[in-house]
């Protein structure tokens, strides 16, 4: 049986934090019932309309659209009472990585897509989602950020909370058991360091929900024959069968395109990331 988000929250805290946001409606309700004003819903709905474009047709590799995960990463952000600017980029957290600006779409922050998404959401929200797609996040890096995170500054500190949220959407519902060889990605994290980040961060019920969360899918099974739908390991964009960009839409995601993205290496964070 699927462990629900509330039952995660529920269980590091005293007071019940409520289910995870995995639409745009239920993510206003919790805003308003947290406190948030209305300047700040407006900032986050800016996220929202933007988001819906860069990310329509596409799923996770468990068939859960990307924008319900992209709500839920900024519902636990809501939760954890970060500021609107925090919970709007974690609604658009994946935007360089995985969002369609249009033309050839190469992934990863570039001038025009920089122009296009502080156009939308202001330079604030932005400097969130380059700094995120500048975090690279895997077996090698998490015991690097793990013994630099005492040294980093706030806005660094906001970044890895994004990550750590999505780190915990990742989980919610056993998602990642739906799949399919993803878990092998995530199977190799130090889950004790990321858990323990959280904690370091000041924030004890995210550490204590990863923790639970991540047992949850130790112990979890799931029917195979629901694994992985869309038959891509990690995203995938399901394009309409009316749509003339299926050939593009297929070359991007063709295995010679992902091993050339995949071979490209950045540095954890850029040496400017305070100046943005």
């Amino acid at each position: 049986m699927a462990v629900t988000s509330s039952e995660f929250f529920s269980k590091c805290t005293p007071t019940s934090i409520g289910s995870i946001a995995q639409t745009n409606l239920q993510l206003w309700q919790q805003l308003q019932s947290a406190g948030y004003s209305n300047d700040d819903l407006k900032t986050v709905n800016k996220a929202y309309k933007f988001a819906i474009a860069l990310f329509s047709g596409r799923f996770r590799a468990s068939g859960k659209t990307f924008i319900a995960h992209l709500t839920g990463t900024a519902s636990i952000l809501a939760h954890l009472n970060a500021s609107s600017s925090i919970v709007a980029a974690g609604l658009l957290h994946a935007a360089y990585d995985f969002g369609d600006f249009g033309g050839w779409n190469r992934r990863g922050v570039t001038t025009s897509k920089q122009i296009g998404l502080r156009q939308e959401v202001g330079i604030e929200v932005e400097s969130y989602v380059a700094a995120y797609s500048a975090l690279i996040w895997n077996y090698r890096t998490i015991p690097k950020i793990f013994h630099l995170l005492p040294q980093w500054e706030l806005k660094q500190r906001s970044v890895l909370l994004i990550r750590l949220a999505n780190e915990l959407e990742e989980y919610l519902d056993l998602g990642l058991l739906y799949c399919g060889k993803k878990i092998e990605i995530y199977g190799s994290h130090q889950t004790d360091m990321v858990s323990e980040m959280a904690s370091n961060l000041g924030f004890p019920a995210l550490a204590s929900a990863l923790t639970s969360a991540q047992e949850a899918m130790t112990n979890g099974c799931v029917l195979p024959e629901l694994v992985n739908p869309t038959g891509v390991n990690n995203s995938s964009l399901i394009v309409p069968y009316s749509c003339q960009k299926k050939f593009l839409a297929w070359l991007s995601q063709s295995l010679i395109t992902r091993l050339i993205k995949g071979g490209l290496d950045f540095p954890i964070f850029p040496s400017n990331l305070n100046q943005q």
